[in-house]
């Protein structure tokens, strides 16, 4: 029997990706966000009633939560808002969808890590977030799961696409109007295509038989510094007459305290759910010759 699928924060990187994904799909979603337009219902997610409502009216079955408050410089400043949204509205999705017997699926983030390892984080290790934004995502995780609703949360990070604001597109736009930046090459993670996320949240959807649950890491595969990144960046989209130079996070203070390392480990989604994870590189090259042909 096909799915009944509600997306969240669907004018997102995330969001979009999706919506290209499903096309193909059996399964019938109903993409929402608090923007309308042609392909998108209003929804606001931290009105409780009017999720219970949507989901009666379209008999949801699973939810793909990918609304959150992502800016976070400014979360340090919008605790409240960052709160309501990444916290107060998953336990929202969470509380919900459990009155339905379905599933939800919720986006994390490698934030609510401290930074403080050396090698790629599991799942089981201890969370220690440094940042409002990490805590309020953190808090968002447990809301989840205190509700014992049926869910899976995906944990990623450094997500990009050629869709709305993120680190490729600023690196593309500075390496072609610039002749020097600074990248900061003391925070090491891993890029994460959104549309690679995306295919991997669908498969989740397509494999999910009725007994998993839990928190489970998705990004590409490798590991790189935003300085690596950027070079990378520049080299696949031709922009190398900038020149990029490392520097430190102590050379760009900010109110955020970053994790140092933020690398995750992939090992749990491969074994339960059999999802492709290709490397950070290839993707990339994907992702730009997609930005060239817009």
């Amino acid at each position: 029997m096909a799915n009944r699928i509600l997306v969240t924060g669907a004018n997102g990187q995330l969001g979009n990706e999706i919506r290209a994904t499903a096309k193909d799909s059996a399964d019938s979603y109903i993409f929402t966000d608090i923007a309308e337009d042609g392909e998108t219902v209003y929804l606001d997610i931290t009105d409780l009633d009017a999720v219970r409502k949507m989901i009666a009216d379209n008999g949801v079955n699973i939810i793909i939560n990918c609304a959150a408050y992502t800016n976070v410089d400014k979360a340090e400043e919008e605790r409240e808002k960052a709160k309501i949204i990444n916290a107060t509205a998953p336990a929202n999705l969470a509380k919900a969808i459990k009155e339905f017997d379905g599933l939800l699926v919720h986006i994390s983030t490698d934030y609510v890590f401290g930074g403080e390892s050396d090698t790629p984080y599991t799942e089981e290790q201890p969370t220690a977030p440094k940042s409002v934004y990490g805590s309020t995502k953190l808090t968002g995780e447990e809301a989840i799961i205190a509700t014992d609703c049926r869910y899976i949360i995906i944990r990623t990070a450094w997500l990009y696409s050629e869709f709305g604001k993120n680190f490729c597109k600023t690196m593309i736009n500075l390496t072609s109007t610039k002749s020097q930046i600074k990248v900061v090459d003391d925070q090491i993670g891993t890029p994460t295509y959104a549309l690679d996320l995306a295919r991997a949240i669908v498969a989740v959807v397509a494999r999910y038989d009725g007994t998993q649950r839990g928190i489970f890491h998705y990004s590409n595969e490798g590991i790189c510094s935003w300085f690596e990144f950027a070079k990378a960046i520049s080299e696949l989209y031709g922009t190398t007459e900038c020149d990029i130079q490392p520097c430190t996070s102590a050379e760009y203070p900010s109110i955020v305290k970053r994790p140092a390392y933020s690398a995750l480990d992939k090992g749990k989604i491969k074994a339960v759910f059999g999802v492709d994870v290709p490397h950070w590189r290839d993707s990339l090259a994907r992702c730009i010759r997609n930005i060239k042909k817009q």
